[in-house]
């Protein structure tokens, strides 16, 4: 996965490294990161007791919202892959207590794959 990748939408690993300065103030004590997961200028990351997506807004990308979401409090999640017409792959995740689930697009790549994993061993 590359900048190729990102440019175009599929789900491409971030270097955890690079995001220590931006996550660091967002992070409990003892909280560690460990995966990256980056679209184009959104993110997912995931750490060691919850999952934050990352959703940059505007023209500019400056209005960032983050949202954690603890992986206790995760009741189920979906994956639908992309096919041949369509060129995203979607992942929905159901929050206890919050009615719908929250959906994002992940483009193609064996990102979308990564990101599954991770789910099933966060939740089991």
């Amino acid at each position: 996965m590359g900048l190729l990748d990102t440019l175009l939408g599929h789900a491409g690993e971030k270097d955890i490294a690079g995001l220590h300065e931006e996550f660091g103030p967002l992070l409990a004590p003892g909280e560690v990161l460990q995966r990256a997961f980056g679209f184009v200028r959104d993110l997912i990351v995931f750490t060691d007791r919850r999952m934050i997506i990352v959703d940059k807004q505007g023209v500019t990308g400056r209005k960032t919202s983050y949202l954690s979401i603890p992986y206790r409090a995760i009741v189920m999640y979906s994956i639908e892959t992309a096919g041949h017409f369509d060129l995203d792959s979607d992942l929905r995740i159901w929050v206890s207590s919050q009615p719908e689930p929250i959906t994002r697009s992940l483009g193609r790549g064996a990102g979308v794959r990564d990101i599954v994993a991770i789910l099933a061993q966060a939740t089991r």
